[in-house]
């Protein structure tokens, strides 16, 4: 968690929904707050140890590329957060690979066609990371919010597959039904 944003208590009310042990889901996640793009990596590195030892299923890092976009400022760091970047997503995909688990990343977005040209042409708002990200990645979504606890996932690149969009909603059991 590279935001501070991970609450337990949404997974005490998910494991309620399903009628499972708050207590035992709790018990099968492993948290870490990372503080800055070196302590990022180092975690994943912690994450591998842990992952020798016990079997996972699942690595989030929300997000990935927050640490970044403070850290390194400005087009005169893009190169090195670049290469810094890839060097991170090489070795996340390394431990998906070395043991087996999936892997979801968070990113951020900004706002495109910062420069004031080409205004009302191509998307408004682009994913941080360029292609470093998108090569990292196997199947990308855009989520984005609606009305109320309403969303809206867009499968936008995935080689299996085909570009699809479906509505969801985020309730305090979690993951539901859009409701009208």
């Amino acid at each position: 968690d590279t935001e501070g944003t991970f609450r337990p208590q949404r997974l005490a009310q998910i494991a309620e929904r399903y009628n499972l042990s708050v207590n035992d889901v709790l018990d099968n996640v492993a948290y870490a707050r990372a503080h800055n793009t070196e302590h990022q990596c180092t975690l994943l590195s912690a994450a591998a140890g842990m992952m020798a030892e016990s079997r996972f299923a699942l690595v989030v890092v929300d997000s990935a590329t927050a640490l970044y976009r403070s850290e390194f400022n400005g087009r005169g760091e893009l190169a090195a957060r670049q290469i810094h970047l890839g060097k991170f997503l090489r070795a996340l995909t390394k431990l998906a690979d070395e043991f087996g688990v999936a892997v979801v990343v968070t990113n951020q977005v900004v706002a495109a066609n910062l420069d004031g040209g080409a205004m009302f042409a191509g998307p408004q708002i682009k994913p941080i990371g360029g292609n470093i990200m998108a090569h990292a990645t196997t199947t990308r979504l855009w989520i984005k919010k609606g009305r109320g606890e309403s969303r809206m996932a867009k499968i936008v690149a995935s080689p299996s597959l085909p570009e699809r969009e479906a509505s969801f909603g985020i309730g305090m059991e979690g993951v539901c039904d859009v409701k009208d």
